[in-house]
């Protein structure tokens, strides 16, 4: 427990690591576009988002996946605790979301893209499924980083609803 524990703070620590270099060599303000930052950056970062959803609808977890980082060092945080690892992440999808019934059709909703600087972003938003038998939805925030083969999750904080709340969404 105590080692878990000392991973996620490593890693938050990285997180704020790359947040202050960014912003020690004059990133731009948050959200904002510079020509040290292309504005294609944002309109990447969401083509990644769209083709998650595209891919869970189709119920192709591997894909969805492609979309995170291929490291032992990613995260995942959610209701249940802490998921460290690519692979990991991937099996708790798939044990999650095992068939097409269980994952229903996703939508994202009041995307934010927020670039840090080059190679740092994250996103906040709300995910909306709607399955046979419910509607749970919820928030997350996205870190990305950016690699030699574009952007990818570093760090995925997602929050279901409450059941009582989930029918109210969208």
């Amino acid at each position: 427990m105590q080692r878990t524990i000392g991973r996620w703070v490593r890693g938050l620590l990285w997180i704020a690591t790359v947040t202050a270099v960014c912003g020690a060599l004059g990133a731009p303000a948050v959200g904002r576009a510079t020509a040290a930052v292309p504005a294609d950056d944002a309109a990447q970062i969401r083509a990644v988002m769209d083709m998650q959803v595209a891919a869970w609808n189709r119920g192709d977890v591997e894909t969805f996946m492609t979309s995170y980082w291929k490291s032992d060092e990613t995260l995942f945080l959610g209701a249940n605790g802490l998921v460290r690892g690519y692979s990991a992440v991937m099996e708790r999808y798939h044990k999650t979301y095992p068939d097409m019934k269980a994952m229903g059709h996703l939508t994202f909703s009041d995307l934010e893209v927020h670039i840090t600087c080059a190679d740092a972003a994250f996103v906040v938003g709300q995910f909306h499924l709607v399955r046979e038998n419910d509607k749970p939805s919820g928030i997350f925030s996205l870190d990305f980083r950016k690699f030699a083969d574009g952007w990818k999750i570093v760090l995925d904080h997602t929050t279901a609803f409450p059941a009582a709340n989930a029918a109210k969404q969208p």
